[in-house]
Order: C-alpha cells, then sequence, then structure tokens
C-alpha cells in the first residue's frame, strides 16, 4: 500500500476569510527531496500542516496513492521540536510506544539511533539540556526510527549555527538514502540548492513553479520566481 503518488487539488486553507492557500495543485512522487520555497505569508507551513492533517483544508481534495491513508506512514518535524521532561533515549524511543514494541527492544532501537544521530554520548542527560542543533537532530531521530514513508520538515534548520546545519543536513540526507520522501520548506537558498532534486515555489497561496532544482536556479519562469531568487520579492506578501 502507497503513499504515493501524492496529489493535491485545489487546495485552499482560509481562516477568517483569508486565503492563505488559495487553489494548490501539487503531485508529488514517492522519490527524494522536495523543497518548498517562498516568501513569507506564501502558505509553505500550512502546506505541510494540511498535507499532514493537523489542518482541515478550506476545500480541494487531498488524494494518496492508496485508497486508505495511513497517518503513520508521514512523520513531522517542526523548527521548535517539543521535548519531553525526560532523557534523550527516552526521547527518541517515544515514536515507538504506539507501535507496541516492548521496552527491551525500544531502548535497542533508540541507542542504534543515537548513534547514527551522534548523540549516543547524552542518552541519559535530559534532553531539554540539549543545544538546538542537537535538539534538532534528537527530533530527526525520533521520526526516523519509526521509518515514515513521507517525512515533512518546516525549517528545520533556521536558528542554527553552520556545524549544526550541517549535521542535520547529513541526516536528511541519510534519510533520504533510505527510501522516505522528503518534503521541507527553508528560506536558505544554498540550503536548497544542496538538497532538494525539486522545487515548489509558492507565491500568493499558489504553487508558480515546480521544476528540477538546476532548472529553477537557472530559468525561473515565473516573473515571481525570478524576484525572489533575486531577493526582490518582498517577504510579506499582502492578502
Amino acid at each position: 500500500m502507497s503513499l504515493f503518488p501524492l496529489q493535491l487539488r485545489d487546495v485552499v486553507f482560509r481562516p477568517n476569510g483569508r486565503a492563505v492557500l488559495d487553489g494548490v495543485d501539487l503531485t508529488l512522487s514517492g522519490e527524494g527531496i522536495t523543497v518548498v520555497l517562498g516568501p513569507n505569508g506564501a502558505g509553505k507551513s500550512v502546506l505541510l500542516r494540511t498535507i499532514c492533517g493537523l489542518l482541515a483544508p478550506t476545500g480541494g481534495v487531498i488524494d494518496w496513492g492508496s485508497s486508505v491513508f495511513d497517518p503513520a506512514a508521514v512523520g513531522m518535524v517542526f523548527q521548535h521540536p517539543v521535548m519531553l521532561r525526560s532523557s534523550v533515549i527516552d526521547n527518541i524511543a517515544l515514536g515507538l510506544v504506539p507501535r507496541g514494541v516492548g521496552a527491551r527492544e525500544r531502548r535497542l532501537a533508540a541507542m542504534a539511533m543515537l548513534d547514527q544521530i551522534g548523540l549516543a554520548d547524552r542518552a541519559n542527560d535530559n534532553a531539554r539540556q540539549l543545544s538546538g542543533g542537537e535538539q534538532q537532530r534528537l527530533a530527526l531521530g525520533r521520526v526516523w526510527l519509526t521509518r515514515p514513508r513521507l517525512l515533512l520538515l518546516d525549517e528545520p534548520t533556521s536558528s542554527l549555527d553552520p556545524s549544526a546545519v550541517e549535521a542535520v543536513e547529513r541526516i536528511v540526507r541519510q534519510i533520504r538514502t533510505e527510501g522516505t520522501k522528503i518534503l521541507m520548506t527553508t528560506h536558505n537558498l544554498g540550503q536548497a540548492t544542496r538538497l532538494a532534486d525539486d522545487i515548489v515555489f509558492l507565491a500568493g497561496g499558489r504553487v508558480r513553479e515546480h521544476v528540477p532544482v538546476r532548472r529553477f536556479f537557472s530559468q525561473p519562469a515565473s516573473v515571481e520566481a525570478r524576484q525572489f531568487i533575486q531577493g526582490e520579492l518582498p517577504w510579506h506578501l499582502a492578502f
């Protein structure tokens, strides 16, 4: 049973009459990393939250490849991940609890994942005492441990220093190699060129372009995309 192709058709999200998403049409395959770019207010974060079910669209249709959608197959990491008031290893093992994995197996799997993300030496520390970059790596590991088919990342490195960004990007690439489809938002155009296979460009609540990453940066088709790349598009769009 597959989630893909994932198709959004004329998806609208209009809280209080304001169209944050205003007729989004988008088809996603089950491979690679798709990066969503666009100015503030374009609807990037709302798009991810709508796909994962945190927000219900006002209109339109979201069709999954399978007739039955499995929420456990979709994971999401937020810009500011929530850490439990417990140890690092307890935090990372949390995702396996609803899946009925026994305590011993959870601990073994969690330790193996901590080793992969470079936090094995912090296993027994309080997760809330980790640095921002370490918490983001922990959040990625926590979701990765559940082996989702689709991983949504909302600005996962926006407040991190360069070394922490590099560590997070390395984990994202590792997750991709295991076959997980990744859809992520970022304001960092350099990061988009490093990670993306294809770009979805949002402006005014609509998809203006969805093309391979090289084509987007070398031959943007829309006026909005050209202005955005050149730094001329205002960060805040009026609705």
